[in-house]
């Protein structure tokens, strides 16, 4: 996709404090768009927006609740997440893991500001790995 898909213009491309979105990861390539960031659009209805660095307990947490995140899909160009990844996450599946204490540290500057829709800065900033 090229954030152009069927009508569907990508959401501007600003992080958490209304500045221009850092990549998120390229290894594995992340976000909706397998841009490498965490931009978001209509078509994005899980709203893929916060970037996370990957830990094990919680691939743990998502696996139990439904989401295998550690399974390659070759198919669907998904390598399968380790923990040390950056990746772009759900919003609404990071608040959940913080509501029940297992939700990853967060890239403030390469989480799209999307997110404040879903979940508080200030909540964010409680997980920051790049505090600003």
């Amino acid at each position: 996709m090229d954030g152009e898909e069927e009508g569907f213009a990508m959401d501007e491309s600003l992080n958490v404090f209304g500045e221009v979105l850092v990549p998120c990861g390229t290894d594995p390539v992340t976000g909706f768009f397998r841009d490498g960031c965490c931009n978001t659009s209509e078509l994005d209805h899980g709203c893929h927006t916060v970037c996370v660095a990957v830990t094990e307990d919680f691939l743990t947490y998502t696996r139990f609740r439904g989401n295998d995140l550690t399974t390659p899909m070759p198919q669907f160009g998904f390598p399968g997440l380790k923990p040390g990844d950056s990746w772009c996450l759900c919003a609404s599946r990071w608040l959940e893991a913080h509501e029940q204490g297992m939700a990853p540290r967060v890239y403030l500057q390469r989480t799209h500001q999307k997110t404040l829709e879903t979940v508080s800065l200030e909540v964010l900033r409680g997980y920051a790995v790049d505090l600003n």
